[in-house]
């Protein structure tokens, strides 16, 4: 009777540590079976987007990223795609060796506890350049950085834009952040941007400050 009670009691005790690493194991249970939600999502999108295209409309793009593999073909990783929200008036792009001025919010997918009430797809922002919870262009003041320092993805966007487009685009993992977490991003994610551009700079031209809408000279 002992022998079973301490089988009994050994049993408890394994059941209750399995609980409670399922409960407390915050990763596993956020972001359950990420990478292969986040390939199918991706793809899905590819195939509404290239179909879209295919019919006359403008309303989607698919843009492939030369700086991964310039030469392949058919391989939707090495693609962004991207809907349209506003066409912009201005002439040219952002080059690779550029600055820009950029209004943007990163969002991951929807997971466990991180859900947009106004979009059921999407889930936590990871990064935004506006303080107010809604983008609102005329008190929001663009985020300055290199065309070449953030992700490949990203970088693709910005190089086919123009000066008042505003997309949204959806990067593969591939052309994100990859197989490794990175901060509060999670390895194999599918990242969602809101980018407007206002604004893009030659190398050796004076990055002005900004004030609203209102263009202000730099100063170092």
């Amino acid at each position: 009777m002992k022998n079973l009670f301490n089988i009994l009691a050994i049993a408890f005790m394994a059941l209750f540590c399995l609980s409670s690493c399922s409960e407390t194991d915050e990763t596993v249970e956020e972001f359950h079976d990420w990478k292969n939600k986040n390939e199918a999502f991706f793809a899905s999108k590819y195939n509404t987007a290239k179909q879209a295209v295919a019919s006359g409309s403008n309303e989607w793009k698919v843009i492939k990223c030369y700086a991964r593999n310039p030469m392949t073909e058919g391989n939707i990783t090495d693609y962004i795609v991207v809907k349209v929200l506003r066409e912009g008036t201005g002439s040219g792009c952002p080059l690779f060796t550029d600055s820009v001025r950029v209004h943007y919010r990163g969002q991951l997918l929807s997971s466990n506890t991180h859900k947009d009430s106004k979009d059921s797809e999407l889930g936590m922002v990871f990064d935004k350049s506006w303080s107010t919870d809604e983008y609102n262009e005329q008190i929001s003041i663009p985020s300055k950085f290199a065309v070449s320092g953030v992700v490949d993805g990203f970088s693709t966007a910005l190089q086919h834009m123009h000066i008042g487009d505003r997309w949204l685009v959806y990067i593969p993992y591939q052309l994100g952040y990859g197989t490794s977490d990175s901060g509060s991003i999670p390895a194999y994610s599918t990242l969602v941007f809101d980018i407007a551009l206002a604004a893009y700079y030659r190398p050796g031209t004076k990055v002005p400050n900004w004030q609203g809408n209102v263009n202000l000279l730099w100063e170092e």
